[in-house]
Parts: structure tokens; C-alpha cells; sequence
């Protein structure tokens, strides 16, 4: 082997990871406005496991949520080390976020929301 051959083939294990890395981040974001219509309930569970929650309406859609991401609680903290000085912290936190998924007497997705609670 020559040299720059050699160099060259070293290389390919770094640009197969970028690649693979680049190809997995872009597919991590759903698309759900080009799911709706033809997305379906059982897909979902599949996809993304059971609902967290889940209710079934008189008019025989499913809506049900999943959760993305937890949230965390905010704090605050005061702290007074002498009479002229005073010292505050205030975390607001953040919510947790969940995807509502509405579907069709059919199974088939209706809309879908992101909410945060």
C-alpha cells in the first residue's frame, strides 16, 4: 500500500461515524404534520410505548399523551450576610413537555399538540 492510501483509509472510520452521527440527529425530529392522515394509534404505541395518558371521547377519538422530556422544580435562595448586603437566586425551573396525539374514530391521527405541564 502506498502511503497516501493508507492515510486515506484511516480516515474512513471518522467519516463513517460523522456520518452516521449527522444521519441520526436528523432523524430524531418527527415530522408529525406529514403523519396526520395516515399515522395510526397502533404505530404510536409501537413507536413510542404506551401513553402516559390516554381517554377515549363519546365521539370515538382517542387523545393521548406522551411524555418528551421531564421537567424540574424551580428553587430560590436568599441569603443575607450582613445588614447592608443581600444576596438572591431564583431558578424558575421548567415544565415538563408532552405530545398530544388526537386520532380519528378510524386510528388514524387527527393533530397533534405539544404541551407543557
Amino acid at each position: 500500500m502506498t502511503r497516501g492510501f493508507s492515510k486515506q483509509l484511516s480516515l474512513l472510520p471518522i467519516l463513517v461515524a460523522s456520518a452516521l452521527l449527522l444521519l441520526g440527529c436528523a432523524s430524531s425530529k418527527i415530522n408529525w404534520e406529514g403523519r396526520v392522515g395516515t399515522y395510526t394509534c397502533d404505530q404510536a404505541v409501537i413507536e413510542l410505548g404506551p401513553p402516559d395518558r390516554s381517554a377515549k371521547l363519546s365521539d370515538g377519538k382517542t387523545v393521548s399523551e406522551w411524555l418528551l422530556y421531564r421537567g424540574r422544580a424551580g428553587s430560590s435562595y436568599h441569603y443575607a450576610p450582613s445588614p447592608g448586603g443581600f444576596w438572591s437566586y431564583s431558578d424558575p425551573g421548567f415544565p415538563d413537555r408532552f405530545i398530544r396525539l388526537t386520532f380519528s374514530a378510524d386510528g388514524r391521527l387527527e393533530s397533534w399538540k405539544k404541551v407543557l405541564k
